[in-house]
This record gives C-alpha cells, structure tokens and sequence, in this order.
C-alpha cells in the first residue's frame, strides 16, 4: 500500500479513509497488548455511523500497514487456527513524521528546487 497524500484533508484524513484511521487509532491505543483482527473489525464497524467495512478491508489495511512498517504482528494459536495480533511498529507521532518524510521525499524527486525553496519560505 503505497500512501495518498490529499492535502485538502485534515489530520490522518490526508492519507487514510476513515475506516482506516479508526483502525489504526484502535490498534495504537492497544499498544502492546495489540489486537486481532476481528477486534479492530468489531471496534470500527462500532464507531462508524452509517455504513458497515467488510472483515476483509480490515485485514487488507492491516497487513498493508505491516508492509509499510506502521504495524508489526506475531502469531497466536486460538479458535480456528492461527491469528495474527497487530502491534503499533510506529506510534503515532512516528507515524507523522514518516508521512512528512515520505511526501517531503516524493516532492524532492520530481521538483528539487521547487520543493527546497517552498521548504525555507516555511521555515522562515
């Protein structure tokens, strides 16, 4: 999952749906303790007014958030096989700041100067 930036969002909204950041959120406030699947599905599907995400989306996410290293995972044995509990690999702020990093990034490689300058006259 590569991340999309939109900067005319707010907060996490400029990369995430709403789903998603309520996924995220969930599994932050886990921390270590993490939490399945089916949690984070059961907790989102709670929050979201008005429309329901399939179990599959949110394991989607969360497997696309373990390969772009926000999330880790391990492996339980439990009713019907193995299951993964996700952990935050990066906690929120971290995350932040490799979003910054990563649009920053992107922005360097296709407009250097551009993007230097637009950088000092934030700065400054």
């Amino acid at each position: 999952m590569t991340l999309i930036f939109n900067p005319a969002s707010d907060g996490l909204s400029k990369v995430f749906r709403d789903y998603q950041e309520e996924a995220l959120r969930f599994v932050w406030e886990r921390n270590e303790e993490g939490a399945i699947s089916r949690e984070v599905w059961s907790h989102v599907n709670d929050r979201l007014v008005g429309k329901t995400i399939s179990r599959a989306s949110i394991i989607n996410f969360l497997n696309a958030m373990v390969d772009e290293g926000v999330l880790d995972y391990d492996e339980r044995t439990g009713k019907g096989g193995y299951h993964r509990v996700y952990r935050p690999k990066l906690n929120e702020t971290s995350f932040k700041k490799y979003v910054a990093q990563t649009v920053i990034s992107s922005l360097m490689k296709d407009f250097p100067a551009e993007t230097k300058e637009a950088l000092k006259l934030a700065i400054s």
